[in-house]
């Protein structure tokens, strides 16, 4: 662990969201208190800069200017002020949030702070509201300017040239892209010079050849294999690209897509952007074209789900995850969990040592898993001891620079 990044006078605990529950005692719960660490320029850079950036996304009436304006004076050195009492899930998110209305953002749990962060967002440009802006995603110009990319040329390109890759090869090499894809993060983007730069994250964790035998069928054939989801963008269409060869391949019958039911995070995926990423590989090259064509067929004939679970955008671990979607995912042969977001939320967002086991922290999860996650924040587990002594020594920030990835496995 990083001591610089050790709180002074915290105790560890964790209240809604700061982990798993009964890990009180373990790693201390992130917060964005220490000055100089990622959180903190997290709530104190990031989170300003992105509603300047929404701010100009439309042309918000005067209401929304309004909103915006109280929101970026709280986040700027104010306390923590709950939903109106008319808001949508008012209620929800007022038992998640009561330890912590009241007090300063740097001073709560960091991942509830982000969430709530962005449900504040939506609540300013009244995303929920009965008004005409109900709905609208104040993203989507960020997400369908990178749509129009030349990032994503170059992605699809590559997808129509793995599709010649003999068929033993073509696994790794999906999985792979699916990874390296994990680096279109918008949130860090919309901001100047918070980019993650180009190049291929390598892998610290590599258990691809264990992610290949979960993925296996069974005696009783190919089951249904879970995908959450992560960024829209350059990220989804590798996803898609990723869940056809799955689907073609016959590792699995039937693929339960998850994405988020509003809009999280800047890139985060929602069901339109599957819809604009299913339609942007019909319009490919080649056989990225044919990745496209077939998706639109397996989702209509149910071969693949897409769902979007209010858990999902909710400021809790997934060992927190309601029974309804427990059972679900507890009825696939295997969940491919992707980025940042979800790999906090798996293991708790807390300041574990990196050689600390992965696979016991997920313990709790109903599925065999497999975390495809590039390295952009604090939390990172299982780890060798000599890669983090040679991370440590030769490379400041490796924990959040996006130049390292982690394909890590669990169950089965």
């Amino acid at each position: 662990m990083n001591a610089a990044l050790t709180p002074d006078g915290e105790d560890g605990t964790a209240g809604v969201g700061g982990g798993r529950p009964g890990a009180d005692d373990e790693a201390p719960v992130i917060r964005g208190n220490i000055p100089g660490s990622f959180p903190r320029s997290v709530l104190e850079e990031r989170h300003p800069a992105l509603v300047d950036r929404v701010r100009r996304s439309f042309p918000y009436g005067a209401e929304q200017q309004r909103a915006l304006d109280v929101l970026l004076t709280e986040i700027d050195g104010g306390d923590i002020t709950p939903l109106p009492a008319d808001a949508h899930e008012h209620e929800q998110w007022a038992e998640w949030g009561y330890p912590h209305h009241g007090r300063r953002w740097l001073d709560v749990p960091f991942l509830w702070a982000e969430s709530f962060f962005y449900r504040r967002l939506l609540e300013a440009v009244s995303h929920f509201g009965p008004g005409p802006w109900r709905g609208l995603d104040p993203f989507a110009p960020v997400k369908h300017a990178e749509l129009r990319s030349g990032g994503v040329d170059t992605l699809l390109e590559v997808l129509h040239d793995l599709g010649a890759r003999p068929a033993e090869d073509r696994l790794r090499a999906f999985l792979l892209a699916s990874v390296q894809a994990n680096r279109a993060d918008l949130s860090f983007e919309m901001i100047s010079g918070g980019g993650l730069g180009e190049g291929e994250a390598a892998l610290v964790v590599d258990e691809i050849t264990a992610a290949r035998e979960l993925l296996e069928p069974g005696p009783e054939g190919p089951g249904t294999v879970a995908v959450i989801a992560d960024n829209s963008g350059r990220e989804l269409i590798a996803d898609l690209a990723l869940i056809d060869h799955l689907l073609v391949h016959g590792l699995a019958g039937r693929v339960a897509l998850h994405v988020k039911p509003a809009p999280y995070y800047v890139s985060d995926a929602v069901l339109a952007d599957v819809m604009h990423g299913v339609r942007r590989l019909s319009f490919g090259p080649g056989r990225a074209a044919g990745i496209g064509e077939r998706l639109w067929e397996a989702i209509g004939t149910g071969r693949l789900t897409i769902s979007a679970h209010p858990f999902f955008c909710a400021p809790l671990s997934f060992a927190e995850m309601p029974a309804d979607l427990r059972a679900g995912l507890a009825e696939c042969s295997v969940t491919l969990l992707k980025g940042d977001l979800n790999y906090r939320r798996l293991v708790g967002d807390r300041l574990w040592p990196a050689t600390t086991p992965f696979a016991p922290l997920v313990a709790h999860f109903p599925s065999p898993l497999v975390a495809l996650r590039l390295l952009k924040s604090d939390v990172v587990t299982g780890l060798s001891a000599g890669t983090v002594n040679r991370l440590t020594a030769t490379e400041d920030g490796w924990r959040i620079s996006g130049a390292h990835a982690v394909v890590q496995t669990a169950g089965g």
